[in-house]
């Protein structure tokens, strides 16, 4: 689990904009991974409302989908996005942590199926919903 940990840090570290928009790993392993971020005035879509940018939140979704994706239990080394597809469902509460969670529902030697939610802090209410596809490379003495 420590090296999965270490291995899932690094992945978030070599993603810029996840710096930038301060993620969190909250929870990994087993294909399932839990990312969250701040709300941050400087990522508001409406000034009205305070509500942040559905780009930030889609960000946030990508990035827990491929952390689920290297987290699975068959182990790959890599992963890039091949599809994603994000229904918003309502906006974000101003001032409230997202947290996006992702889990693999099926693994082939080369494509990481996944799906995603994305919660203020409204539990039970997503602000959005997503379902992924991400190109997976395996070390090539671990598969057949």
């Amino acid at each position: 689990m420590a090296a999965l940990l270490a291995r899932a840090r690094q992945f978030l570290a070599m993603i810029p904009l996840g710096q930038a928009l301060a993620f969190r790993l909250d929870q990994i392993g087993g294909g399932r991974a839990v990312i969250s971020m701040p709300w941050d005035e400087r990522l508001i879509g409406d000034p009205r409302t305070g509500v942040i940018h559905g780009g930030a939140i889609s960000a946030l979704m990508d990035t827990c989908c491929g952390a689920a994706a290297i987290s699975h239990p068959e182990g790959p080394e890599m992963t890039a996005t091949l599809d994603l597809r994000i229904d918003y469902m309502r906006p974000a509460a101003a001032r409230q942590r997202i947290t996006a969670t992702a889990e693999v529902f099926r693994m082939t030697r080369s494509v990481a199926f996944l799906r995603a939610t994305a919660c203020d802090e409204q539990e039970g209410q997503p602000v959005a919903t997503a379902t992924a596809a991400f190109t997976v490379d395996f070390p090539k003495e671990d598969r057949t």
